[in-house]
């Protein structure tokens, strides 16, 4: 009889924690739900991020050499559109240093904002037209176009914002989740190497999972900024949450369109007067600014005002200024919410608040801010396809992989003979 070698139990494998599975099902599920919704948003955030600096690229003819004199005033803005399209009203205009003066017009008897017109690209100094584009009402330009599909996923307005606020609050969950399962239960070289450094020699299996991993830690902080002020826009309770928070307890102000004295209409002023003097109040004490907005009052609507936003630096909105004026008698009319007041002048929590959209797209730190949150976006559009292709690989694959190997094995063993048995086998066995 014989006595077979006793051979050591296998180890049991050391489950996860509670904590650490709930962790891993969150991350995975959560990915998948929303793996489309966060890959179109941030696909269109890299390109939305250098959308002046592409226009201005493909635009070369918009650009003008900055002049010792004064801009076209808005009367003569509104003289030229006039002049070329008697029957459309001017909405708004905006210039920036260095660039034409884009002049919007649509139909007066048209209320919503996105009802269609034509714009005007006009030289700031001599008035000479650069380029007219007409749009039917629902046509938008390329760069709407992907705001459009950053903002609401191109889907009906009230369908597709809440799915874009509430997915990105679902990538931020992921973020933190993916953070705690990135981090390893032990540092040595071995795990310092997995966590920090792409093995870009070894197979695509490995590449992806090292792409998935050591990307979406080193793009984390940047990616978290970007989400956390991202939802400041479309979630309601978390802006005035996070205001709350950072300010120490104050209320966030409504913002509230301010509206004119309809009792003094046709009093004092016609519309181009009105706005003439509205615009020479903001630049002469602004003389130094690099860019300004301002919206036409709806000269149909007595109540309707007179706004004029003025940018003093390139390429940041945080320090904007922005002026209210009536109509009718030109009074300054004043807001309490955070955008009416100054940079200078508002608290710790609303200069984070003013600072939002800044920090949303980079430009809080200029050209290589945006770099950065290009850079952070294209990896963030990376991690739903390289975590798809993981839990692939891993659920479809695994059990194909394991039975190929195993009949791979069997096909390649050759049965020992009796002849080729040792002779104390052959004697055991005859026993």
């Amino acid at each position: 009889m014989i006595t077979g070698n006793k051979q050591n139990p296998q180890k049991k494998k050391k489950t996860d924690s509670l904590f650490t599975r709930i962790n891993k099902w969150l991350h995975l599920w959560l990915g998948l739900v929303s793996g489309l919704i966060v890959l179109i948003v941030c696909v269109t955030a890299c390109i939305w991020v250098f959308n002046e600096e592409i226009t201005g690229l493909l635009e070369p003819e918009t650009k003008v050499e900055k002049q010792d004199k004064a801009v076209l005033s808005p009367s003569q803005l509104t003289a030229i559109g006039q002049h070329l399209y008697p029957g459309k009203a001017p909405s708004y205009a905006t210039y920036q240093q260095g660039r034409v003066i884009t002049l919007g017009l649509k139909d007066p008897k048209e209320k919503e904002r996105r009802s269609g017109g034509v714009t005007l690209k006009i030289n700031p100094y001599t008035g000479k037209v650069i380029s007219a584009v007409e749009r039917k009402k629902g046509e938008t330009d390329f760069f709407r176009f992907i705001l459009n599909g950053h903002r609401f996923l191109w889907m009906p307005y009230k369908i597709g914002r809440p799915i874009v606020n509430y997915g990105t609050m679902v990538f931020v969950v992921l973020l933190i989740t993916g953070l705690i399962w990135w981090y390893p239960k032990k540092w040595n070289k071995s795990t310092r190497d997995k966590s920090f450094k792409i093995k870009w020699g070894a197979s695509f299996k490995r590449v992806n999972l090292d792409l998935h991993n050591v990307l979406g830690f080193y793009s984390l902080i940047f990616l978290l900024f970007i989400a956390l002020t991202g939802m400041v826009y479309g979630i309601s309770w978390y802006s005035e949450g996070l205001y709350w928070v950072t300010t120490g307890g104050d209320k966030l102000v409504e913002f509230k369109r301010l509206e004119s004295d309809s009792l003094q209409a046709n009093k004092f002023y016609t519309p181009e007067k009105a706005m003439d003097a509205a615009w020479q109040k903001v630049i002469v004490r602004h003389p130094k600014s690099v860019g300004f907005y301002y919206s036409f009052p709806d000269t149909a609507a007595a109540k309707s005002s007179i706004n004029i936003r003025v940018y003093p630096s390139q390429g940041q909105f945080y320090n904007s200024l922005s002026y209210t004026f009536d109509q009718h008698t030109l009074k300054e009319l004043k807001s309490d919410d955070i955008y009416s007041t100054s940079y200078a002048d508002a608290g710790v929590g609303g200069k984070i608040r003013k600072m939002n959209y800044d920090i949303h797209v980079g430009s809080i730190l200029g050209f290589p801010g945006k770099v950065l949150a290009f850079l952070a976006s294209l990896i963030g559009a990376s991690l739903p396809i390289t975590g798809f292709l993981i839990w692939y690989g891993r659920k479809f694959k695994k059990k194909g992989t394991k039975n190929s190997k195993a009949e791979q094995l069997n096909s390649t063993k050759t049965p020992k003979s009796p002849q080729t048995k040792k002779p104390e086998l052959q004697e055991a066995l005859q026993e």
